[in-house]
């Protein structure tokens, strides 16, 4: 049986999907734009010709770039940074997120506190460079890597997951029976945690593909440049002479419009990939690392 909608109800359906299309639009109307940019002819993204649709597609700034050096570099440098990185991240915040979730773990409350307390102070710019410096780090890929290798934001959310999805009981039955705390941890905690680990991921890695102010701090080799340190330049410098053959001012600033764009698409495709393929474990994951605490 259909229930009967009342006016009011009418009005406030109509309400929500106007304001629903009008952020849809906010939100994706840059990025079309920015697809639609990379593809036209610069002089009508610089004349504002250009609002939505490509004008006189052309495909030459993808060419431009991908046959550069330096940005096929910056691309796998920030690979290395993402998979390396991720794989660090992941493995210190899952231990240290399951041992702070354990109620028979001494002093974890302390320790959650004193952990907690380095996400509203910390040492500051110069101190850690200093730090980093002493240990060695500069231009090396661990200087993106090891000063924040446990964020405390996620390090909370995996431990709340593990506190209200998986049961005390299920872990004092395996201990019961003998099972040591590594088997516990692989052959239980792991397989009933794919949702957090795929949303802490997913946010470790974004982090590493869009990570450049570190990459400014600590490197001065451009061996070692990530991808979007590569994309700073061109955007903020706009410094286009190492991308383009020598030509005139004009052409050079015509030719670094098309770049400019077809970087910035270049540069997100990894992560726009990626997303669909844990889409489904990002709300579940989030909620469930959420809720109490």
């Amino acid at each position: 049986m259909e229930i009967k909608r009342s006016r009011s109800d009418r009005i406030f359906d109509m309400v929500n999907i106007t304001i629903c299309c009008i952020i849809f639009f906010l939100v994706a109307y840059p990025l079309v734009y920015i697809i639609s940019a990379s593809f036209s002819d610069p002089l009508a993204v610089l004349q504002g010709r250009m609002v939505l649709w490509p004008i006189d597609p052309r495909v030459s700034a993808y060419f431009d770039v991908f046959k550069h050096q330096d940005v096929m570099t910056g691309y796998k440098n920030s690979l290395i940074l993402v998979v390396l990185g991720t794989t660090t991240n992941m493995i210190l915040t899952f231990f240290g997120a399951y041992i702070l979730s354990r109620k028979d773990f001494f002093g974890r409350t302390f320790l959650t506190m004193m952990f907690a307390f380095t996400m509203f102070f910390s040492g500051g710019m110069i101190p850690t460079y200093l730090v980093v410096k002493s240990l060695g780090l500069l231009n090396t890929r661990w200087a993106l890597i090891l000063p924040g290798a446990i964020s405390m934001y996620n390090l909370i959310v995996m431990r709340t997951f593990f506190q209200n999805s998986i049961p005390d009981s299920l872990i004092e039955s395996a201990e019961v029976d003998g099972a040591s705390q590594l088997y516990i941890l692989f052959h239980i905690v792991v397989p009933l945690s794919h949702a957090i680990i795929a949303v802490i991921a997913l946010f470790y890695g974004v982090g590493h593909w869009n990570q450049y102010f570190q990459a400014l701090l600590y490197l001065s080799n451009r061996a070692l440049y990530p991808l979007q340190l590569i994309l700073r330049e061109i955007l903020l410098l706009s410094q286009v002479q190492d991308l383009v053959d020598t030509q005139g001012f004009a052409d050079q600033l015509l030719q670094g419009e098309g770049i400019k764009y077809a970087l910035i698409i270049v540069a997100s495709v990894p992560v726009m990939v990626a997303y669909p393929f844990i889409q489904r474990h990002f709300v579940k994951g989030v909620m469930l690392g959420a809720i109490k605490g």
